[in-house]
């Protein structure tokens, strides 16, 4: 258990590794603090867990709006001790380049890259001031794989690394720690249901990466994992 009075940020908590990752830290004993677009989700993650006598702290954001990230980041540290942010909010979409509508690149790109910056940004004053804190971004193997049909989330998610990597350097005479997780194809909503139908057993679980970040947050000391690349064991998908 955690013993400290410290929490957890996260967004895009609704689903997916987001919610498998406020379910585990929740469990552990540290204060979840949770946001999403879609808040009726993560009221039904609170019926899930009230048997468990657990709770999160709910609190609605749209990630692309750097206004509503900024209101939003104000309300929580107002109501809690935060030392922890994980970037997890994303989307995508599974087209050819040519077919992208300039909409769907933006929404990509503002919910994914963007909305990351704005949460780092409005929360780091916050870690400077305490001197700690650590960000977990949450990013895919893009980053370190070409695939065809995902050049705007690719973009986006490459965007995020070369920011968090440059940030890094910045913040380390702060003691804040930049975390980057790097997972292969993972079973969520983000994949089509067939998709998912045809390839979950070769699929990462949710809930394995949340156990990871949950043991990556506790490390202690003067050491820090700083990128971590996971795959399936039988690899990526075709």
């Amino acid at each position: 258990m955690i013993e400290d009075k410290n929490g957890i940020w996260i967004t895009g908590a609704s689903s997916g590794i987001g919610k498998a990752v406020a379910i585990e830290f929740a469990r552990v004993g540290t204060n979840v603090c949770v946001s999403s677009r879609r808040v009726s989700e993560l009221q039904r993650i609170n019926e899930e867990l009230y048997d468990e006598k657990l709770g999160l702290n709910i609190y609605p954001c749209n990630v692309a709006s750097s206004a509503n990230v900024e209101q939003t980041v104000k309300k929580i540290f107002a109501e809690n001790q935060i030392d922890c942010l994980i970037n997890n909010a994303g989307i995508t979409s599974f087209k050819k380049a040519e077919l992208n509508s300039i909409q769907e690149i933006n929404d990509i790109i503002s919910t994914n890259l963007l909305g990351s910056i704005y949460a780092i940004k409005y929360v780091l004053p916050h870690f400077i001031e305490k001197g700690n804190g650590t960000i977990i971004n949450i990013l895919s193997v893009v980053t370190k794989k070409i695939f065809k049909n995902s050049s705007a989330y690719a973009a986006s998610k490459m965007g995020l690394l070369g920011y968090t990597n440059s940030l890094r350097e910045e913040v380390r005479k702060y003691n804040i720690r930049i975390i980057n997780i790097i997972p292969g194809a993972t079973d969520t909503s983000m994949w089509s249901s067939e998709v998912r139908k045809l390839n979950s057993e070769n699929m990462i679980k949710p809930e394995d990466i949340a156990q990871l970040i949950v043991r990556l947050y506790l490390q202690k000391g003067n050491m820090v994992t700083e990128e971590i690349l996971v795959r399936p064991i039988t690899g990526d998908l075709n």
